[in-house]
């Protein structure tokens, strides 16, 4: 892996234009690049044709496997609304590697915990790239440390998409984890033991790979209902015992926090959308699954009750709480991406005003109406922000590859108001910082940070710090709240890297907005 001619993008990040031969355009402002010309579009492949009584199924995995051709070299995906109870990728790449296969570009749509068995198998040369959304715990420590020899490329939900139907990511072959399938290759999320909700993620993958393999463990008669991806995209199906642990696919249960320093940043971020020109009947939203989110879920709510404002739609990871506002009457519809716990699933099975839209209906920037720039409003999180407001939320103050951009900065990019909310201290590490360690997300689509220690507007927003100044909220620069947390806790000591890069930061639009390097086995600070 040797990188060639590095430039300093618009961010101020140098990026490399060549890496063993294939070319990079460096970010050039969050609307700067529309689609490359020279990319053909590619379209659905035909697939295996079904004559009248035949089906797609098959009786093992590796029968599956044989089935669709796989070789040495191949590009094979995977989806993520499994999260930590995934069984369906290493059953699949435990096959694979015993069939002797080599040499595979993996291009999952995220990577957890659970999936650390492909430590070896890229050891083993299994798999030898790969592209994706990012790698969680050991894997993404493993690759930090220069476990491989090419750099994984990791892409926001909507880049994802763009990537694969532009052709930048071409897909061999496609395993979708399916809770419900027939025989003959219609699948959804909403039933069975492994219930996960939309299949979201993985639609664009059906629809482009070359093959597609639904691996389910429950099936239906001919057609299931409802269908979240169909017959026409799937060439085999498998039925196997067991497909994921569903305690650890969805939650029963999703808290708010109880933390009162977490819920103070949860209610001034609610006072911020209230001073805005977002907080009026018809708003659309987007907020989350964590703690703060959660809260600012339950207290938008009581806010939008008390003013009696009715939202057309909320959006995004859907929980039970914005299920419950859409029950209350509170909220139109919802348009789900990935369900987090199970009152949203069942939800969205009974309820046709909430909706299963795909990541490319979502977030993808090429799409004619992509749905994030829709949003009036969106509250995420961050590891790190910094005096440029830009966001770090793939790695900590320790340089470890650890999360994945998810939509982070598609709906940063899209939404008329971005608000970013974290504790100005994690662990007694700053969370303002100088600069972040890589950026996920660019400053320049990011209005404001909510901390406990006061919130910080991005200056180009001026009519934002007009309206708050009526607000009663504690307004500061972005660099009194760096002043804040150094003060506190002192500078957080920078991770020191080596000249290989092992990430490459992908922006929405497929530019290189920054890249990742391996941590450097032996800092200063050790010698």
């Amino acid at each position: 892996m040797t990188p060639h001619n590095f430039v300093e993008n618009a961010a101020g990040r140098k990026v490399p234009l060549e890496i063993d031969g294939k070319t990079y355009r460096p970010f050039a402002g969050a609307f700067a690049s529309p689609p490359e010309r020279s990319k053909r579009r590619v379209g659905p492949r035909p697939g295996t044709i079904l004559h009248p009584g035949q089906d797609c199924l098959v009786s093992t995995i590796r029968d599956a496997i044989e089935r669709i051709e796989l070789r040495d070299g191949q590009t094979i995906s995977f989806h993520h609304h499994f999260r930590e109870g995934d069984k369906v990728l290493n059953r699949v790449m435990a096959e694979i590697a015993d069939m002797g296969i080599k040499d595979l570009t993996l291009a999952p749509s995220s990577l957890y915990s659970v999936h650390e068995p492909l430590i070896e198998h890229i050891k083993n040369g299994v798999v030898t790239c790969i592209e994706g959304g990012s790698a969680r715990g050991k894997v993404g420590r493993a690759i930090s440390r220069g476990l491989m020899n090419h750099p994984i490329t990791i892409r926001s939900h909507g880049g994802r998409v763009r990537a694969i139907e532009s052709g930048d990511l071409h897909i061999d072959a496609a395993f979708i984890g399916a809770p419900c399938a027939d025989n003959i290759g219609n699948c959804n999320g909403v039933k069975g033991p492994s219930a996960c909700g939309p299949l979201a993620y993985s639609l664009a993958d059906a629809i482009y790979s070359e093959k597609t393999v639904a691996v389910t463990d429950y099936m239906e008669e001919t057609p299931v209902i409802p269908i979240s991806i169909s017959q026409e995209y799937v060439g085999t199906v498998v039925k196997i015992d067991d497909i994921g642990d569903p305690s650890l696919i969805a939650s029963n249960t999703l808290r708010i926090t109880k933390d009162p320093v977490n819920l103070n940043i949860a209610r001034n971020a609610v006072k911020v959308i209230e001073a805005s020109e977002a907080f009026k009947d018809g708003i659309r939203f987007q907020t989350g699954a964590g703690g703060i989110s959660l809260a600012v879920t339950k207290f938008l709510g009581e806010r939008m009750e008390a003013r009696g404002i009715r939202a057309s739609f909320g959006m995004g990871g859907t929980t039970g709480h914005m299920v419950k506002l859409m029950e209350k009457g509170l909220l139109d519809k919802i348009l789900t991406i990935q369900a987090f716990d199970q009152y949203a699933i069942e939800s969205l099975m009974k309820d046709y005003n909430h909706i299963e839209v795909s990541a490319g209906f979502y977030a993808n920037p090429h799409n004619r109406g992509t749905a994030v720039n829709l949003l009036d409003v969106v509250v995420l999180g961050a590891t790190e922000v910094d005096l440029n407001f830009n966001v770090n939320v793939n790695t900590h103050s320790d340089g470890l590859l650890q999360y994945p951009t998810g939509g982070h900065s598609d709906t940063a990019a899209g939404a008329k108001l971005t608000i970013i909310t974290a504790p100005l201290l994690r662990g007694r590490i700053p969370v303002v910082v100088d600069e972040v360690v890589v950026i996920s997300t660019p400053g320049e689509t990011v209005d404001v940070l909510v901390t406990d220690h006061g919130i910080a507007v991005n200056p180009k927003r001026q009519d934002l710090i007009d309206r708050l100044k009526d607000a009663r909220v504690p307004l500061k620069t972005i660099e009194e709240l760096k002043d804040i947390a150094y003060d506190t806790s002192g500078k957080p000591q920078q991770p020191e890297f080596t000249d290989k890069i092992v990430a490459l930061i992908e922006y929405r639009d497929g530019t290189l907005i920054d890249v990742l390097r391996e941590l450097d086995p032996n800092p200063s600070w050790q010698q």
